[in-house]
């Protein structure tokens, strides 16, 4: 087993809030907005810096068992992105998807959330594979 390489946990964590930030604003900011039922004044009301830091906090545990996962293994470097995709597709996703089944949220909101998580682990696994 190698060390957790913690320069690629922390920039991985970066690179999926990144991700999410134009995610969320250039590309379907408003689009999803509406979907989640959030107003405008939901949006400007809400504590941001708090939302961003435990957003941000909860990156770098993802980032860090992904960086747990290369170094217990020490993959060959294409495992690096199997398995940042497959942490995306076998398991976040389908537990937004359970979550947004028994709470009825519409599919377009499903794929906006599930889309920013797969492009957002495939960022982070490529900051993983970059500093392998």
């Amino acid at each position: 087993m190698g060390p957790i390489n913690y320069t690629a946990v922390f920039l991985g964590a970066l690179a999926f809030f990144a991700v999410g930030a134009a995610w969320y604003s250039l590309l379907f900011g408003k689009a999803w907005q509406k979907l989640a039922g959030l107003s405008e004044e939901q949006i400007k009301g809400a504590n941001m810096p708090m939302i961003f830091g435990l957003c941000f906090v909860a990156e770098l545990v993802i980032s860090w068992m992904l960086g747990h996962q290369i170094a217990r293994t020490s993959p060959p470097p294409h495992v690096i992105m199997m398995f940042a995709l497959g942490f995306a597709g076998a398991l976040m996703i389908p537990a937004i998807a359970i979550n947004y089944l028994f709470q009825r949220k519409p599919l377009k909101l499903f794929l906006i959330d599930s889309g920013h998580f797969l492009v957002g682990m495939a960022a982070m696994g490529a900051v993983h594979l970059a500093l392998y």
